[in-house]
Formats: structure tokens, C-alpha cells, sequence
């Protein structure tokens, strides 16, 4: 962004202070950022909706592209991670956690919008508790209570006197980094990303529109970077959502596992 003649990059002030833009004052209040979220996720189940609303035996073309999405979150994650029967059940969650977050991770270079959904440390966090419920509701249901956290704490094939050290490290390990690692490594690949677009079309802007002369050919080159940067954002918007969703199908299957 330009300041008079200068050139300021952008920095955090970018995700602080959104003005409201509608209930301003109310528990309600929506800003820019949580109507990008509310916008992205109707469309995500308007577009699986159209798509399946009239299944059939021999797809058309929406259907099948449905199909082969949700056949991917199966295949190479449930399936892959948690088995076939386990995967069945854990289905639902995971493709909602995967085409949600891409939904969410897709607004960042949509114009008019521009900003990731998940560029804000909330929706990331609530994310990161979703996963933690889940593993944690697994564990219990597979073995109760009592035999999860000891499965979690004091790992079999361990000579006792260690478990004094091992117990509160698996503790923090898998009840308190976990969540927050999910939260934190979403939250900074989508802020890093939009900061380096703002960056790359911000300088563009200074040096054509204000620096003028020869400093605009300058402009040519962060264009072409902030070209390269967008399409190198979508990569990252996929592999960020299958990296949360997998991470979280990890999660359960160490939750259910006898030995950890």
C-alpha cells in the first residue's frame, strides 16, 4: 500500500479492526471476514446440493464431479488412515472438514473477496477443537475413559521409573499441542499468503500509479510475482485442507489404537 509517496508493505493491521457490516453492536455483528466464511460454505453446500440433488445410476457431469471429490476425501484419507468400516463412519466428518476449509482457504483470491476465511485465528481454533473432540470422543467409545487416557499417558513396553518424565510430555503432546498445532500451521499458511498478494499487487499499484518513470517498469515485474503467487495459493488453499484433514483421521486412528 502507498503513504503519499511511499511505500508501506502490508502487515497484521490487515486481519485487526474489520468494521462491521451488518449488526454492528449486537451479539450478531458480521464483518468482512465472517460473511467471506458464511458466503464460502453456502456455496460449497449449494454446489454439492445442485450436484446430487437427483442422484443416478450413469452420473452427469455435476454428479460425477462430486462423486470423484468425495471419492478422493474416501480413498486417500479415511480408507487409507482409519480402514474401510472405521473410515465409513468417519466419512461425513472429514469430507466436511476437508471442503470446508477449502471453501474457506478459496476466497483469498477471489475478487471482491480477498481474504481467506481462515486467515483469523477463530475459525482455525474452532477447527483444531472440532478434531480434538473427535479423537478424544473415538478414543473413549473404543476403549472408555480410564483405558484411552492410559493408552495416551503411559505407552506399553515402557520401563515405569520413565513414565514419570514420558506422562506429562504425551499429555501436552496430544491434548494441548495437537489442537493448537492444527490451528496455528492453518492460520499462518493463509495469512502469509494473503499478505504476500497484497504485497506483490500493493507494490504493483506504487510503482505504476505513484512512482512513475522508470520505477513503473518495476510495477511489470511484482505483477508478473503476484500472477505466479496466486496460482501457487490455490496448491497451498488443497494441500492445507488435506493436511487438517488427514492430521485429524491420524488423530482418531491413534485414538483407537491399542498401543500407541
Amino acid at each position: 500500500m502507498a503513504t503519499g509517496d511511499e511505500f508501506q508493505a502490508p502487515g497484521i493491521s490487515e486481519f485487526l479492526g474489520l468494521p462491521a457490516l451488518f449488526f454492528e453492536g449486537t451479539p450478531f455483528e458480521i464483518n468482512r471476514i465472517i460473511l467471506v466464511r458464511l458466503l464460502a460454505v453456502a456455496v460449497m453446500l449449494f454446489l454439492f446440493w445442485l450436484a446430487l440433488r437427483k442422484p443416478s445410476r450413469v452420473p452427469g457431469r455435476g454428479q460425477s464431479i462430486a462423486e470423484l471429490a468425495l471419492g478422493f476425501v474416501q480413498v486417500q484419507i479415511a480408507d487409507q488412515i482409519l480402514g474401510k468400516e472405521m473410515g465409513r463412519r468417519y466419512l461425513p466428518l472429514l469430507a466436511g472438514m476437508f471442503f470446508g476449509i477449502l471453501a474457506m482457504n478459496v476466497t483469498g483470491v477471489i475478487p471482491a473477496l480477498n481474504i481467506s476465511g481462515t486467515a483469523l485465528i477463530g475459525m482455525p481454533l474452532l477447527l483444531g477443537l472440532v478434531a480434538y473432540v473427535v479423537f478424544i470422543y473415538a478414543g473413549i467409545k473404543q476403549f472408555g475413559t480410564a483405558k484411552f487416557f492410559k493408552n495416551s499417558l503411559f505407552p506399553a513396553g515402557v520401563p515405569w521409573p520413565i513414565y514419570i518424565l514420558l506422562a506429562p510430555i504425551e499429555f501436552i503432546n496430544i491434548f494441548i499441542v495437537r489442537p493448537i498445532s492444527l490451528a496455528l500451521r492453518l492460520l499462518l499458511n493463509m495469512m502469509v499468503g494473503h499478505l504476500l498478494l497484497v504485497l506483490c499487487f500493493g507494490a504493483t499499484s506504487f510503482f505504476i500509479f505513484t512512482a512513475g518513470g522508470l520505477l513503473g517498469l518495476f510495477g511489470i515485474g511484482t505483477l508478473a510475482f503476484g500472477f505466479i503467487f496466486t496460482f501457487v495459493e490455490f496448491a497451498v488453499f488443497i494441500l492445507q485442507a488435506y493436511i487438517f484433514t488427514l492430521l485429524t483421521a491420524v488423530y482418531v486412528q491413534q485414538a483407537v489404537a491399542e498401543e500407541h
